[in-house]
This record gives structure tokens, sequence and C-alpha cells, in this order.
């Protein structure tokens, strides 16, 4: 894959094939050999899969030395809902739980924190007032302006000490390396 073009990897998908998206090659592929590539992004990915370690250890092996992995998966068991058995998920992770996985993938962990810091009370009690509600549906909708307002400003405030917050956060982010 040339440098300008973007590559997806998903084993869902029908058979690999040529696209574009805005006048951008994208490839799309079920698997792939070797990559030369500096960064693997697995956001939101591995909490779908059955082998969490054998999915990371199978793209580690496919790329150089020293290639960074950026991981964001849904944190809290506790906080699993009728959301998550929409979703498809097959768990969620604590901040170490996820570290675990990378380094058992032969990864090295360069940083961790959780994020949506400010707003995990909040989560907390909507998630806990519907424990017992655990059918698929999606708690995704629109929101209005003002709504939408606040949550923009809560994570922009959560923003400095993001790097730092090991306690609590809807998802964890793992920065690992090669």
């Amino acid at each position: 894959v040339d440098a300008q073009a973007a590559l997806c990897v998903d084993t869902g998908y029908a058979a690999d094939r040529d696209d574009s998206s805005n006048g951008k090659p994208v490839r799309f592929r079920r698997t792939i050999g070797h990559v030369d590539c500096d960064l693997v992004l697995m956001m939101d990915v591995l909490e779908h899969v059955d082998d969490d370690r054998g999915l990371v250890r199978h793209y580690a092996d496919r790329v150089p030395p020293s290639a960074h992995f950026l991981v964001t998966v849904p944190a809290f068991s506790f906080l699993w809902s009728g959301h998550d058995v929409f979703l498809e998920h097959k768990r969620r992770y604590r901040l170490g739980e996820i570290e675990a996985v990378l380094r058992a993938a032969g990864l090295e962990i360069v940083c961790g924190s959780y994020y949506f810091g400010f707003v995990f009370p909040l989560a907390v009690v909507v998630r806990l007032a519907s424990r017992n509600a655990s059918d698929p549906r999606t708690s995704l909708k629109r929101h209005g302006a003002l709504t939408n307002g606040l949550l923009c400003a809560a994570c922009a405030a959560e923003l400095p000490v993001f790097p730092i917050n090991r306690l609590a956060g809807l998802s964890a982010f793992v920065l690992a390396r090669k």
C-alpha cells in the first residue's frame, strides 16, 4: 500500500476491494501480510473479538519493530448494558487488563489512561439505574446543541488531566510499541 492510501482491515469484509474517498485511494482487506507502517490503530475493536491477544499478536507480527499501537476499548465491566449487547461487545476492560493483553501480545506499554472521566459519574448513575435491562438496544441518540456543548466543554476541560488519569473513564486508551 502506498503512503497516500488508507488501509482498512476487517475479517468481516466479503472480499478485498479498492475504492476511493475524497479522491484518495482506500484499500479494504480481509487480512494483510507484512506492512511497513509506524502506527496501528485499534479503536474500539478488541472488545468485539473472542481472542483479543491473538488478534493483537497477529498484527504485531506483521509490522516493523518500533511500530506503535494505539488501542481504545470501553472501560469497566460493571458498566455493561444493553448498549454493549446491541454493539456485540464480548467484554469491557479495566486499564490494567487491556495493558496486560498488549503485553501478552509482545508489545511494550508506552502509556495508558482513561478518558471521558468527567462524564463518568453521570454514566455510572445512568447505567446502574438501568442495570436490569440488558436487552440489545443502543443508547446513542441525537442531542441538542446545549447537551452537545456541555459534553464538548467537559471533554475539553478533561484534556489536561487525560495523560495521568488512571482512575476512571468510559474508555481506556493505551499506546504501546512493538
